[in-house]
């Protein structure tokens, strides 16, 4: 027994370091920098002109050297080898890049990334000529000015995406000019340390002050601009287009009022932010961590809109020699009010963390840069910057030795700790009170829509005020709630939310877009009650633009067309199909099913408003084309979304379409009038298909086209004449019978 014991330890003590050694080999292999993966994908001299080769990754960093005749001219490597490239989809950019001997940048290519707005709406050539551009950039000169010493070239509608990459390519650019001391600059580890550090006393040792010392002290500092500054600006870029759009108001109007103070400091902090939100600050920082509070008022937020679908703050960024630090909803907290007595007011308070491995030093001078933009187009914006100083009072700061400083100097850390999900972010209750107009009035618009479906006969009871009742809401469903607010759900919202829920799920990040998220919660409650009609017949955007389209094709009398059932039948399935295989795909790479949900034709019509390539606008055009003849013919045969929520449709809880045991036999009526052919000829409702227009509910009470009703209007009248009673006018008492209709939907004049 002993020798068989001996034999299993021998054996899992094999097994172990057999294991062991199978982690050490995947930790080398995952230890490779990612700029290997990427040099076959772009030829040397699109990095390196004049290079015929690439060379060997050196040693001491992830930089390879591009070759010319075996004499190295340039270095190539990847910006997330360096520094943090996350984008606007969450996840990284990455940009190739090269320098040399001078510290020039000798040439970008964009290789990989997952940027939504790219993927599906902004043509990704743009973004790549901005990346081209970078080519000849100085680093000196950047390192000298901050890594702002050249203009920031923007493309309207991708702000967070082309920032991040601006910022990746200069900061990458700077590391690895330093740690080669390309140029003469020196590297970063010849620096000595820290001369001086923030003094952290323990509480009893704190003083509070008040709002005027701070800001007489420089504690707190400011940068106030007004419209005419503002507009003089623009002016000296010497763009026309910025210069013909000048901001409306005196020029003395206030256009922003921006004030910073580093409240990591107990002093500051406490002071300005009282003893319980000083206290809530100092546990959500971790060690190394510092934060700001920015407050700001005026006619321009510094906070922008970036932040609320992408989690980046894009208006502003924290600058210190060449390091810029930009900040994602994680990293910030909203301040209800300043605790000073003496504060002024503000309409934006807002404390935003800085992390610690991002080389920030409380103690050294740093800016705020703030950008502004105008718009000079329907979609296009330029920009511009002005940067707010701070350098914090030498009261707050001790000195330190040479040695101390190295000693003390944290080393930083390669994994910086997520944040804990069950922190709360006050983030999306403030976006919620900004848009608070519009969500009141899509609320209203829901309740309303609440009540017709639940008093549906009652309001179907009239044919001509249910079809005018209907136009309107659609026309307000596209103009209002899509072409303005942008409330266009998509089937890519569904393949995000599954990842989501496999991933990070955080319900802040659905709760940034308000209109979105009350549009999701009332489609989950109406698939309950109705199914998915209720949205697809009466919320979509593209699919009102479909319906009022093909209405004013039949006021033209164009010809309309009723596919065979047996056709119509097995065209049903291919929606099904097209999400299947969407889903499928996500599941595979989230960012490939992206690319292929352009089968969607909202981003065209409605988010972007047709502003897009010539190749999306002829396929939108085919669909709207195709929906004049037959009503709504993408929604029956191609819309993934439509599918999606026909799945858990099956579950709902309620029947509140009535029926006669005459429908479908005999009568066809309510089938070939039903404007989606969703009546099958036997009598019964598809629900999966149904977009619960309630005209079949119209035709269900009308006195003169359902065969049921006419007869019991014609019973009716006899039993009155055979009384001696007069007669009950048909349907509504209007005294007239209700007009015949032609159309599926329309009723003639």
């Amino acid at each position: 027994m002993a020798g068989i014991f001996n034999g299993r330890k021998g054996w899992a003590r094999s097994t172990l370091m057999a294991l062991a050694g199978l982690l050490l080999c995947l930790g080398s292999a995952q230890a490779e920098p990612l700029v290997m993966k990427f040099l076959d994908t772009v030829a040397v001299e699109e990095i390196v002109p004049g290079a015929t080769a690439y060379g060997q990754l050196r040693a001491d960093i992830p930089v390879v050297e591009a070759l010319k005749d075996g004499a190295v001219v340039g270095y190539v490597f990847l910006t997330s080898d360096f520094v943090t490239t996350t984008g606007y989809s969450g996840k990284p950019i990455h940009t190739l890049m090269g320098v040399d001997d001078t510290a020039t940048v000798t040439g970008v290519r964009l290789v990989k990334h997952s940027e939504p707005i790219v993927l599906i709406g902004i043509p990704e050539a743009k973004i790549t000529a901005v990346t081209e551009k970078y080519a000849g950039l100085d680093l000196i000169a950047e390192a000298a000015a901050g890594g702002s010493a050249h203009d920031l070239d923007i493309v309207s509608g991708a702000t967070v995406t082309i920032i991040v990459i601006d910022d990746s390519i200069v900061r990458a650019g700077l590391k690895v000019a330093r740690s080669l001391g390309l140029g003469g600059l020196e590297p970063e580890l010849a620096s000595a340390g820290p001369t001086k550090r923030l003094v952290m006393p323990g509480d009893d040792a704190v003083t509070l002050s008040d709002w005027q010392t701070l800001t007489g002290d420089g504690s707190v500092r400011s940068l106030r601009l007004d419209v005419g500054q503002v507009n003089t600006a623009f002016e000296e870029t010497g763009d026309a287009r910025a210069i013909k759009r000048p901001e409306k108001g005196a020029p003395e109007d206030t256009f922003i009022d921006m004030h910073m103070a580093l409240v990591s400091a107990p002093e500051i902090g406490r002071t300005l932010l009282g003893e319980e939100e000083y206290g809530k600050l100092r546990a959500w920082l971790k060690e190394g961590e510092q934060a700001i509070l920015v407050l700001g008022r005026g006619k321009y937020s510094f906070k922008g809109s970036g932040y609320v679908r992408g989690g980046i703050f894009d208006r502003i960024q924290l600058i210190q020699g060449d390091t810029a630090v930009r900040f994602h909803d994680k990293q910030h907290r909203r301040l209800g009010r300043l605790a000073a007595d003496d504060a002024p007011s503000f309409s934006e308070l807002d404390i935003f963390k800085v992390p610690a491995d991002s080389g920030f030093d409380p103690a050294e001078p740093f800016r705020l840069q703030l950008l502004v933009q105008r718009a000079v187009g329907a979609i296009d914006k330029t920009f511009i910057t002005f940067d707010l100083g701070y350098r914090i009072p030498d009261r707050y700061t001790e000195k330190l030795a040479i040695d101390t400083a190295v000693v003390s100097n944290p080393q930083i850390r390669s994994d910086v700790a997520v944040s804990d999900t069950r922190e709360l972010s006050h983030l999306w209750k403030r976006i919620w009170v900004q848009k608070r107009v519009e969500v009141a009035v899509l609320v209203a618009a829901l309740i309303l829509l609440t009540g017709v479906f639940f008093f549906q006969m009652q309001v179907t009871r009239h044919e001509r005020f249910t079809y005018w009742f209907r136009m309107a809401f659609l026309t307000f469903t596209l103009v209002g709630l899509g072409w303005y607010a942008n409330g266009q759900l998509s089937v890519v919202n569904i393949l995000a939310f599954f990842s989501a829920v496999t991933t990070d799920f955080s319900w802040s990040a659905f709760l940034m877009d308000p209109l979105v998220f009350i549009l999701w919660f009332s489609v989950a409650a109406s698939l309950l009650f109705w199914g998915r009609g209720v949205f697809c017949g009466w919320l979509c955007p593209f699919g009102a633009l479909q319906e009022l389209t093909n209405q004013i094709a039949r006021f033209f009398k164009v010809p309309q067309y009723t596919l065979p059932w047996g056709l119509h039948e097995r065209l049903w399935p291919i929606k099904y199909m097209v999400f299947l295989g969407l889903f499928g795909l996500s599941l595979y790479s989230l960012e490939m099913a992206e690319r292929y949900a352009e089968i969607e034709p909202f981003k065209t019509a409605i988010i972007l408003k047709f502003q897009r390539g010539w190749p999306y606008i002829l396929f939108v055009v085919v669909l709207l084309g195709a929906g004049l003849f037959i009503e709504r013919f993408y929604c029956r045969y191609l819309c993934p979304l439509g599918a999606a929520l026909a799945i858990p449709a099956r579950l709902r809880m309620f029947d509140w379409l009535k029926r006669y045991k005459e429908c479908g036999d005999p009568c066809q009526r309510c089938a070939k009038e039903c404007p989606v052919q969703a009546i099958h000829p036997e009598g019964n409702i598809n629900p999966n298909e149904c977009v619960q227009c309630l005209h079949c509910q119209v035709l269900y009470q009308s006195a003169t086209k359902c065969p049921v009703c006419i007869k019991k209007e014609s019973k009716r009248a006899k039993f009155r004449i055979r009384n001696g009673l007069d007669p009950i006018p048909p349907s509504g008492g209007t005294g007239q019978p209700l007009p015949q209709v032609t159309s599926t939907t329309q009723p003639s004049n």
